[in-house]
């Protein structure tokens, strides 16, 4: 740069090129832009010029006073930005203020109109071509992103977008630069860099294309990262291992998704093989890793039973308890601690639950012809289910000898029909013999004296509602937790209604876990021998013995609406009991394509985001083909707290009539037999008037 080309022009000659220090330059008054610059545009420019030097001259008009005079400073009147891109690069020390500057002297055009005509006759580039041109910086130069960030004053994540964007499929480029495509769809198609997946999922929408659309049926195949399979091996595995994470740089996508969902199941499997060995060395005989849980393998399960601490873990137990409560006195949670205070609290913590745990134990039987399952748990954590025995297993893992005929089912007619037989015998029965001494006495004589008995039991009991609750209690326990039948005297028979078969993957959520959890809780509570189980309950007081009976009681609930097996009156007294209980399924139940909006006709789905959202709404989607109107709706649907009718708990009924004196309770007329099926019928159809593809 010569002397000559840097001295500043005495003169005002229009048409000529000179150099102005950045000092010597100010704003036009008459430039047209009156909003100012952003500061993301004002750093672009400057990181735009200091890579690359100034690209276009400033144009300028010299300032003179009111009598004409130049002051020796220059009006910007097109360029402004520039200009306030180089005072930022002179702020930071970048540059001196007295950089000459090159701009064009322009003094026979109106400064105002050249100012309004560099802001409106411009083209602004595609935003195609420049994805484009970025990829090629990317990979003629071998630019990162923040290099590339750098040079054009945006930011490195912005860059990685736009590279992405540079990778969708040409085809699908092209579209977009013809408006065959929005930004927003280009963007969900960039989740992948596959550009044949790209073609496919783009050839074969339908006419709605929304975004959310098209990023589900990119990654239908993948896994997303919130699934548990991922979650229990981790990205940094998974990656190790060769497999590749999708990510969508335009929307929250929790982690990405997971390409290669064979190699992710491998993955999980062989992770919880190396588990189940492990648990296995406690003894076990046997140890079988699955990812779901085997519902189907028709084993018994034995569970741990309560054994007596030592001496030297009673004594270390009780300290600790005592030194505990008084560190946590006088704190509410741990945050609330001083850090030191709460990092002993916590170790304190963690070994009484490990001395607790010791009060629990398999029999050693249990373990040596017993085994474990391995699975995975709804939230990714490996779930270990203890104490299953193979059925040739079972008299060696239980050597307890019973009683004749204890833990065989009986069945209540076969029993009938031998006692009618037996009666005709009688006569034959009381025949002369020798007398013996010892010899117990006829079977017919037992069952008439123990029917006498039978009877005084039952109005002794009737009388006792204490002891009808403990009696009650055991019956149901005795059954539900063990395997002899006969345990108890009372003959209720609690029936648990296995749901697997009729809504598959229940017994794999949360809220089935946290039913599983209950009854494992109660089971390790149980004594080894159902001889000792009365005990076991009387002993407890009134507060346990009914929780215990409401969880033996919950198991057998069955409000399973079957087209086979219609029962009004049941499904009624699930209405009632679940408005009783104020059951809100909502928290545990959404609808989504799975669950609901993809098993019913189109019509249903209408209803349902009319009720849950709005009718607006429901017009919005009425005229979706029926795929892509279940996926708008459970888009719409969630959070709403929205359900179908038969997962609704009724509002409690008032009461219509007086209650029923006592006395006249024995007469209230039930409906006659020609009366009941219609009432039946009208109730069946109403309860299964639901409508499914």
């Amino acid at each position: 740069m010569n002397a000559v080309t840097q001295t500043v022009a005495a003169e005002p000659v229009s048409g000529v090129e000179i150099f102005v220090p950045l000092a010597k330059l100010k704003k036009s008054p008459r430039n047209a832009r009156k909003v100012p610059h952003g500061e993301a545009a004002i750093e672009a420019l400057a990181a735009s010029i200091q890579h690359k030097g100034l690209i276009q001259n400033l144009v300028v008009e010299p300032e003179v006073k009111e009598d004409g005079r130049p002051t020796g400073y220059y009006l910007v009147t097109a360029g402004e930005g520039r200009r306030l891109a180089m005072l930022l690069r002179a702020k930071r020390k970048q540059i001196k203020k007295s950089e000459p500057v090159r701009c064009w002297l322009d003094t026979a055009n109106d400064p105002s109109e050249i100012s309004l005509d560099e802001n409106v006759t411009r083209t602004p580039m595609h935003p195609a071509d420049q994805f484009e041109r970025f990829r090629e910086l990317s990979e003629s130069k071998g630019y990162g992103a923040e290099e590339i960030g750098a040079r054009f004053g945006v930011s490195a994540g912005v860059v990685k977008q736009r590279l992405r964007l540079g990778a969708v499929s040409p085809k699908l480029l092209q579209v977009y630069r013809e408006d065959g495509l929005t930004l927003d769809q280009l963007m969900a198609f960039a989740i992948t860099e596959d550009h044949a997946r790209q073609e496919q999922v783009f050839e074969s929408l339908h006419h709605n294309r929304e975004p959310w659309i098209i990023r589900r049926d990119m990654t239908a195949a993948n896994v997303p990262a919130d699934d548990r399979r991922a979650v229990f091996i981790g990205i940094d595995a998974y990656v190790e291992a060769g497999g590749n994470i999708i990510r969508d740089l335009f929307s929250e996508d929790r982690g990405g998704f997971f390409e290669d969902v064979g190699l992710l199941d491998m993955l999980a499997a062989e992770k919880l093989r190396e588990i189940a060995g492990e648990v296995q060395a406690e003894g076990w005989k046997w140890a079988e890793a699955h990812i779901d849980y085997p519902h189907a393998h028709g084993m018994r399960r034995f569970y741990p039973q309560t054994v007596a601490l030592s001496d030297e873990d009673e004594a270390r137990l009780e300290a600790l308890s005592t030194e505990h409560d008084g560190l946590a006195e006088g704190y509410s949670s741990y945050d609330e601690m001083p850090e030191d205070v709460a990092e002993k609290l916590e170790a304190m913590s963690d070994e009484i639950d490990a001395i607790s745990a010791k009060r629990y134990a398999y029999d050693a039987n249990v373990i040596a012809h017993g085994g474990v399952f391995v699975v995975l748990n709804h939230d990714g954590v490996p779930r270990l289910e203890r104490g299953f025995v193979r059925p040739e297993d079972e008299a060696l893992a239980d050597p307890q000898p019973e009683d004749e005929g204890e833990g065989e089912a009986i069945d209540p007619e076969t029993v009938a029909d031998e006692q009618a037989e037996d009666g005709d015998e009688d006569e034959q029965e009381i025949e002369e013999e020798d007398e013996e001494p010892g010899k117990p006495i006829s079977d017919s004589l037992t069952r008439d004296l123990s029917a006498h008995r039978t009877l005084a039991l039952r109005v002794a009991l009737a009388e006792r509602p204490d002891l009808a609750l403990i009696a009650l209690t055991h019956t149901l326990t005795a059954q539900l937790f063990y395997s002899y039948t006969e345990a108890g005297c009372l003959e209720v028979r609690p029936t648990v209604t296995p749901l697997g078969s009729h809504a598959d993957g229940i017994e794999d959520t949360p809220l089935a876990a946290k039913a599983n959890e209950a009854c494992e809780a109660w089971a390790e509570r149980m004594p080894r021998d159902v001889a000792d189980l009365w005990g076991f309950i009387v002993g407890m007081d009134d507060e346990k013995r009914l929780a215990l009976l409401a969880h033996c009681a919950s198991r057998t609930v069955n409000a399973l609406r079957l087209p086979w097996d219609r029962k009004p009156r049941s499904l009624q007294t699930a209405d009632r009991l679940a408005s009783a209980l104020a059951l809100d399924v909502a928290k545990d139940w959404t609808p989504t394509v799975d669950s609901y909006l993809g098993r019913v006709t189109k019509a249903h789905i209408v209803e349902a985001v009319a009720g849950g959202v709005s009718e607006d709404a429901a017009r919005r989607i009425a005229d979706m083909k029926k795929p892509d109107m279940a996926q708008a709706a459970e888009q719409l649907l969630a959070g709403t707290g929205w359900l179908p009718t038969i997962l609704r708990t009724p509002e409690p009924e008032a009461e219509q009539s007086a209650p029923v004196e006592a006395e006249d309770a024995g007469t209230v007329e039930q409906p006659s037999e020609a009366e009941a099926p219609d009432t039946e019928t009208q109730d069946g159809e109403a309860s299964y008037a639901v409508a499914a593809e």
